[in-house]
């Protein structure tokens, strides 16, 4: 199993942390929403639980309850700017289907 982050996401993760001043990395979790099932739910890591999975890459953690790694298996995450709109982006193979919005997603 397996989250991977590209180079501007993991950027963006630790400039926020740094501008918290603290955290261990970025959660990564979802949650039943929307037109299509599934939501991807974004926060900061306080800290690592015993059931929490890490993943490591360009000194930044991604943390994720184990339970949710079903819906996550394989997920990149990539931080993009669209015009004055910027955010996280998420490549998940496992979802089968899209709301409109963007918003959720179907595995």
């Amino acid at each position: 199993m397996a989250v991977t982050v590209t180079e501007n996401a993991a950027t963006q993760i630790a400039r926020q942390l740094q501008l918290r001043g603290h955290g261990v990395g970025l959660r990564l979790g979802v949650r039943q929403a929307g037109c299509s099932g599934y939501a991807y739910v974004v926060d900061y890591a306080e800290e690592i639980a015993a059931d929490d999975t890490v993943f490591e890459q360009h000194g930044v953690k991604v943390v994720v309850k184990t339970e949710d790694l079903a819906y996550l298996d394989g997920v990149e995450i990539d931080y993009a700017r669209e015009g004055l709109n910027a955010a996280f982006r998420f490549r998940n193979p496992k979802a089968t289907a899209s709301c409109g919005c963007g918003e959720s997603f179907a595995v």
